[in-house]
């Protein structure tokens, strides 16, 4: 390469990525993450008081979950490709606004065919927020993409964290319609949304030229395809366990340690606390030492854990989930940034397909499962479930991306 084409090429670069990283508009992004995975942990979080209220059996749950994760999986592909040729900054709120009436069709549902339609709309704005989202985080990165991604998702996974909070002391106390008070802050997330679109439509970085894209891809076409098929063989193994945990923990904790609604739900909110600390360790230390790593030990790492889980008593069951929160959750970041560098070019695509693909397991999961409880038992999904993590062995086989760990 002669040195006119490598001066054109670090040119091409410098003049689309942001020297530093601006972490109030990371801290925008994350805030309006949070605030849309609350409304979304809130459905799994009430699904207690809506089989009471609705005689709701467990298949019929895993449908609502079916619901609304694939409604956001099958489309955010399409929004991800859509927006990587055209991208449409002001795409954040109306996802948000899309979300917050699903938010008010559920609280004032009062039928099983109502809650579909929410759970569908949730779904839905969903997938417009997180495509675009996610290449926000990345513009704002200054080159640190582990660290902007872990900061975006250690957003969702706090609100992921605060659907069960809000179902113990807003819902459970007042009932369904007090659902219509965490509209609130969706509206917030609407303005603050709103206000990072500006930024993001300002931001000349959001349109690269080809060339920057071509420089960067130094994986072969073959490679990517290989390895973007194990990394969805990881997200399989991730979605599908964390969907026993997210949909049936607490009916577990209620079944097996006879738990009430409100404990069992606090439970939960410890596994999703330690599941937000984990997202937040997972980018910057895949930045440090690279991806490959962190994806081996999180996914891999998590098994012993989730094979002592079924036979642990109230205690170490506890201990055990907050481990299995911490690492398992490592994982994610790594996998949609190790997967930008395969394809650098294609950010939305990515995003969208990681994101919809970790939805579409987490609901048809849910309803597997759902399923299998009620044809068996809540605890032998557990025993089941608990050998998923061995899927990580394939991580062995994933190529090496060329990009340097704080850089790529």
């Amino acid at each position: 390469m002669s040195s006119t084409a490598i001066v054109s090429e670090a040119e091409t670069k410098s003049a689309f990525r942001p020297e530093k990283t601006i972490f109030p508009i990371l801290a925008g992004i994350s805030i309006g993450h949070l605030l849309n995975d609350t409304v979304q942990s809130l459905i799994p979080a009430i699904y207690p008081i809506l089989k009471s209220s609705f005689h709701l059996d467990f298949s019929q749950i895993g449908l609502i979950t079916l619901t609304y994760q694939l409604t956001a999986s099958l489309l955010q592909p399409f929004v991800g490709m859509y927006t990587d040729r055209k991208p449409h900054p002001f795409s954040l709120p109306v996802g948000m606004t899309i979300t917050l009436a699903g938010l008010i069709t559920l609280a004032f549902a009062q039928h099983y065919s109502m809650l579909i339609l929410a759970a569908s709309m949730v779904g839905m704005g969903s997938s417009i927020f997180h495509p675009e989202s996610s290449r926000v985080a990345r513009m704002a990165s200054g080159g640190k993409h582990g660290l902007a991604q872990s900061v975006f998702q250690v957003g969702g996974n706090a609100g992921a964290a605060m659907g069960p909070l809000l179902a113990a002391y807003i819902v459970l106390p007042h009932g369904q319609h007090s659902i219509a008070w965490v509209s609130i802050s969706t509206l917030c997330a609407i303005v603050l949304l709103t206000w990072v679109s500006f930024w993001y439509k300002n931001n000349p970085a959001r349109i690269r030229p080809k060339s920057a894209v071509k420089a960067e891809h130094r994986v072969p076409r073959s490679k990517v395809v290989f390895a973007m098929t194990i990394l969805i063989m990881l997200i399989f193994s991730k979605y599908f366990y964390l969907a026993s945990i997210s949909s049936y923990y607490t009916f577990y904790l209620m079944n097996k340690f006879h738990l009430p609604v409100r404990t069992s739900q606090l439970y939960l909110f410890l596994f999703l606390g330690a599941a937000a600390a984990g997202t937040l360790i997972g980018g910057p230390v895949g930045d440090r030492i690279g991806r490959k790593p962190v994806i081996w030990a999180s996914i891999l790492g998590v098994l012993p854990f989730t094979l002592m889980l079924p036979y642990a008593n109230l205690l170490w069951t506890a201990v055990l989930t907050i481990i299995i929160g911490v690492v398992i959750a490592s994982a994610f970041t790594a996998i949609l940034v190790y997967a930008q560098e395969l394809m650098p070019g294609n950010i939305g695509l990515v995003s969208g397909i990681f994101f919809g693909f970790a939805f579409g397991m987490g609901g048809i999961g849910a309803a597997v499962l759902g399923k299998v409880a009620d044809m068996t038992s809540i605890t032998y999904v557990y025993h089941v479930c608990s050998f998923l993590p061995a899927i990580g062995l394939l991580a062995a086989f994933l190529p090496r991306t060329g990009a340097k760990s704080h850089s790529a």
